[in-house]
């Protein structure tokens, strides 16, 4: 986990707020198929994201990548779509470093 790629990541409003509906996916989006229902054990498909922002889905896409290296959020294909969801461990370390070393 490096810490600047983390506030890079951070440091804009969309990924904020796609890291905020993933905190509460169920709430935020809409149920997707059957398959991968399970938004806590699935994630939230790219698809999802791209329509909740209204931009393309290459946008949507590159956002996602970019919280993705940082660690901030999993990802998992399901046949040709990627699903992400929150890494929880990786927030509570970025609390440990806030903490203690800065």
């Amino acid at each position: 986990m490096k810490p600047v790629e983390i506030f890079k990541a951070l440091g804009n409003e969309t990924r904020l707020q796609i890291l905020e509906w993933l905190k509460d996916p169920e709430k935020h989006f809409t149920p997707q198929p059957a398959e991968v229902s399970d938004f806590e054990k699935s994630g939230v498909c790219v698809t999802q994201f791209h329509k909740k922002l209204d931009v393309t889905q290459s946008t949507a896409s590159q956002h996602l990548s970019i919280l993705h290296r940082a660690g901030l959020v999993t990802a998992k294909r399901h046949g040709k779509w990627t699903y992400y969801k929150r890494n929880e461990e990786a927030f509570q370390q970025l609390k440990e470093i806030i903490g203690n070393d800065i």
